[in-house]
């Protein structure tokens, strides 16, 4: 199937690794070019590197506000368009309400809610018909993790952020989609996993929940994102897509 994927451009945000980066490699398979940023920038300079010539990379913070108006700019100055980008950033701190201090919850509302908040915005106003915005959220849109308490506050709100974009913009023609992965196999769940008194057997017993019976590769929820921001999608739009291997069981 082709996804028309050809020469469009994106910009996946927190692509140095894990489900970014797998999204970002799907992307350049089937002809895109990408621009992917991270905090690091050794690892972002790396990742770009190990993608490729159709891949460049800016170290950025989803939470400076000069952020979205360079990467876009990065993509248009090095590619020559802007057709769609993806919002991923490295989950909050784990923890408890008692866990948790108001240092950490600015903190991550500033990366996670706000920044994703301004690259929408600035994308939104850059964007063409036929354009996409995707956000990464989680599962706990849907329902809590236990011991995620930030990001349990923080990922439902972008769902409603996401459901009034696509909304907004669905007159114009540029689409709107959340991505709502569980249990990936990243390093973000294998150092939650890690939190336990044992590893495996916490991930035995997440595995048990899943009908699939294991967690998800990277590259699963890479070629996932790709189809739902290429226009082959054309008329997916304002959808929170699970990706979970059936874990949630609500309609």
């Amino acid at each position: 199937m082709d996804l028309g994927l050809k020469d469009r451009v994106y910009v996946v945000t927190g692509a140095t690794r894990g489900l970014g980066n797998a999204t970002a490699r799907a992307l350049l398979a089937d002809g895109a070019k990408v621009v992917i940023s991270g905090r690091d920038e050794q690892r972002v300079a790396d990742a770009a590197a190990g993608l490729g010539p159709d891949a460049a990379g800016l170290a950025v913070d989803n939470g400076d506000p000069d952020a979205p108006a360079r990467l876009v700019a990065a993509a248009r100055d090095r590619f020559g368009g802007f057709d769609g980008i993806l919002v991923s950033v490295g989950g909050p701190p784990p923890g408890f309400i008692a866990d948790n201090s108001d240092d950490q919850w600015r903190t991550a509302f500033e990366s996670v809610f706000l920044g994703a908040a301004r690259l929408a915005r600035v994308a939104a106003a850059e964007l063409e018909p036929g354009g996409v915005i995707g956000f990464v959220l989680s599962g706990s849109v849907y329902e809590p993790i236990p011991g995620l308490t930030i990001s349990n506050g923080l990922r439902p709100g972008l769902a409603g952020l996401a459901k009034s974009l696509a909304v907004e913009l669905g007159p114009r023609g540029v689409r709107v989609v959340g991505l709502l992965p569980g249990r990936f196999d990243t390093d973000r769940v294998r150092e939650l996993d890690a939190l336990s008194a044992d590893p495996e057997a916490t991930r035995a017993a997440a595995e048990s929940r899943i009908p699939l019976r294991r967690y998800g590769t990277p590259e699963e929820f890479g070629r996932a994102a790709a189809f739902a921001l290429s226009p082959a999608a054309s008329y997916l739009t304002g959808v929170m897509l699970p990706l979970d291997g059936g874990a949630r069981h609500g309609f």
